[in-house]
C-alpha cells in the first residue's frame, strides 16, 4: 500500500466528515433538505423534480475527440445504479426523476461535450455489465477507482472518495481502525470498495489476535437499516455523504467514524468509468477540467453539500486502492 498521502487534509482514519445535515420537508416548498458542509454553511437542497440543474457551454475543441460513434448518435449512454442513495443518486419528490450531484455533473461533462445525457438506473453489478459489453459509454455512479477495476477500465476522476460507519443513535460506538470493529457485526455492500477495505480490516483482525468481523449483507438499504435499528447489525459501511445524509434525515443514526475510501495511505477518489480503451476517457478528463476551471463543478458540489469533496484537478487513472496484498 502507498505510504504518502494524496491530500494530507483527508488520507488519514478519522476524516472530517464532508456533510453535516438538517433535514426539513415542506409541502409547499416542492421538498427540500437543508444541507450544512463541514463549516457550518447551510444550503438548501432542491429535492423536487423541477432541480433547474446549474449548465455550461459546449467546447468544441473537447468535443471533437469523442469517439465518432458517440458523436454521431449524439448522446451520452450514462449508467447509474439503482442501489445508490441520496445526495449521490436518487429520485426527486415525484419518485421517478433521478437527481442527486451523480447525475448533475454528468449533465455538465455532456454539456461540454455537446451531446445529450440519457441515464441508464441498473443494478450496481450491472453498471460493470454494461460498460464491459459497451451498452452504457460511462457510468457516474460513486466508482472508486482501484487498480483491480483498472485492468477493465479508464477512469477519470471527479470527487474524493470517504466513507462512513453508521450505527444507531446513542450507540457510544467510535470507528477509528480495525481494532473497533472486532467481533462486530457490520453490514456492506457486495462488490464494493468498502466491502474490500471491512474485509481487509477483519483479516488484520485476525492476524492481530483479535476477532474477525461478521460481515452482513442485505438487499436494499430499508432492510439494512431495520436490521441496525432492531440491533441485527452493530454498524453500516457505506460512502460517507449517504451515511451523513441518511443519519440527519431520520434522526435515528449517525456517523462514529470516517476513513479514506482508498485506505490509510491514499486518498481515494471518484471518477467517470468508462470501458478501457474506449477512447472516451481523455474528452471526460478534459471536461471535468473545463467544468473545475469555468466555475460550475463548484456549484455543482455547492449545490449538495458536498464542496469539502472537491479535487482540483481531473486526473487519468491515477493510484487506486491497492489490490489484496498490495
Amino acid at each position: 500500500m502507498p505510504t504518502l498521502t494524496r491530500r494530507t487534509t483527508a488520507a488519514v482514519l478519522g476524516l472530517a466528515g464532508a456533510l453535516v445535515l438538517a433535514a426539513c420537508a415542506n409541502p409547499d416548498e416542492g421538498g427540500t433538505t437543508e444541507v450544512a458542509d463541514a463549516k457550518g454553511t447551510t444550503t438548501r437542497v432542491n429535492t423536487s423534480p423541477d432541480q433547474d440543474r446549474v449548465t455550461t457551454e459546449k467546447v468544441d475543441s473537447i468535443a471533437a475527440q469523442v469517439p465518432e460513434e458517440i458523436r454521431a448518435r449524439g448522446t451520452l449512454e450514462i449508467v447509474d445504479s439503482s442501489g445508490s442513495a441520496a445526495p449521490l443518486t436518487f429520485h426527486a419528490t415525484d419518485n421517478k426523476t433521478v437527481i442527486g450531484v451523480e447525475p448533475d455533473i454528468a449533465y455538465l461533462v455532456a454539456d461540454v461535450l455537446g451531446l445529450k445525457p440519457h441515464f441508464n438506473t441498473v443494478s450496481w453489478e450491472n453498471v460493470f455489465v454494461g460498460l464491459d459489453s459497451a451498452k452504457y459509454d460511462v457510468g457516474f455512479s460513486n466508482i472508486t477507482v482501484t487498480e483491480e477495476r483498472k485492468d477493465k477500465y479508464d477512469f477519470a476522476t471527479y470527487r474524493e472518495d470517504n466513507l462512513g460507519f453508521e450505527a444507531k443513535k446513542g450507540s457510544g460506538l467510535k470507528v477509528d481502525g480495525p481494532e473497533d470493529v472486532a467481533g462486530r457485526t457490520v453490514a456492506v455492500g457486495s462488490g464494493t470498495n468498502q466491502e474490500k477495505l471491512l474485509i481487509e480490516w477483519s483479516e488484520a483482525n485476525e492476524k492481530a489476535g483479535r476477532e474477525p468481523v461478521d460481515i452482513k449483507y442485505y438487499q436494499n438499504d430499508s432492510d439494512t437499516y431495520l436490521a441496525l435499528q432492531s440491533g441485527r447489525i452493530d454498524l453500516y459501511l457505506g460512502p460517507n455523504p449517504t451515511a451523513a445524509y441518511h443519519a440527519a434525515t431520520s434522526g435515528r443514526t449517525e456517523v462514529v467514524g470516517t476513513h479514506s475510501g482508498a485506505g490509510a495511505g491514499l486518498q481515494g477518489l471518484i471518477a467517470a468509468t468508462t470501458k478501457k480503451d474506449s477512447g472516451l476517457v481523455k474528452p471526460l478528463a478534459a471536461a471535468l477540467n473545463e467544468v473545475i476551471e469555468n466555475g460550475t463543478y463548484a456549484r455543482v458540489l455547492a449545490r449538495w453539500g458536498l464542496s469539502d469533496e472537491a479535487v482540483t484537478k481531473s486526473e487519468i487513472n491515477p493510484p487506486g486502492l491497492p489490490r489484496t496484498g498490495d
